[in-house]
């Protein structure tokens, strides 16, 4: 089984609800480091233009690229549902490896705190409420139900032909 975010484009309004509900329930302070963000996109030439934002965290790739940049080994993926965890106690630390983890990811998901020699942190799809039964808080809280998450299979089946994100 493989857990994955899926997200419709066409559903988000750029509220950021998301980010907040994810960043209240991480105790993550205010500033930079965000788990979840949401990238605005302009397309188009006046007086036809679109604005359009993505919701995006970490893929939980098949592949992912973080974890052999990562040279403590802080990085895995889990067998049973294929989310990708850091266990902190194993992270040197930004100034340590110089963040090789995030320099590999191409979604930029590892994160660094502010404080000196920071230790990564990244979505987990919210393991702790899986194992609650119930999905990440970030679905949660979409006003728009433009997230969804879940397994692969069972997105795919649901709302059609869903694209596969990570390094394969």
């Amino acid at each position: 089984m493989q857990l994955v975010f899926y997200f419709n484009q066409s559903r988000c309004t750029g509220c950021y609800a998301c980010v907040v509900a994810c960043k209240d329930w991480h105790d993550i302070p205010p500033g930079p480091t965000s788990f979840r963000r949401v990238v605005i996109t302009e397309h188009g030439h006046y007086p036809q233009i679109a604005v359009r934002f993505i919701s995006t965290a970490c893929h939980h790739c098949d592949k992912p690229l973080c974890i052999s940049a990562c040279p403590a080994g802080a990085i895995s993926k889990r067998s049973q549902d294929g989310i990708v965890v850091v266990d902190s106690e194993l992270c040197l630390g930004r100034e340590s490896c110089g963040g090789a983890c995030r320099m590999a990811c191409p979604y930029d998901a590892p994160q660094f705190g502010a404080e000196p020699n920071a230790r990564m942190q990244k979505c987990d799809l919210c393991c702790d409420r899986w194992a609650e039964g119930k999905k990440p808080i970030c679905v949660e809280a979409c006003p728009m139900r433009a997230l969804d998450a879940g397994d692969r299979h069972t997105l795919e089946s649901h709302y059609g032909g869903v694209k596969e994100g990570g390094q394969s």
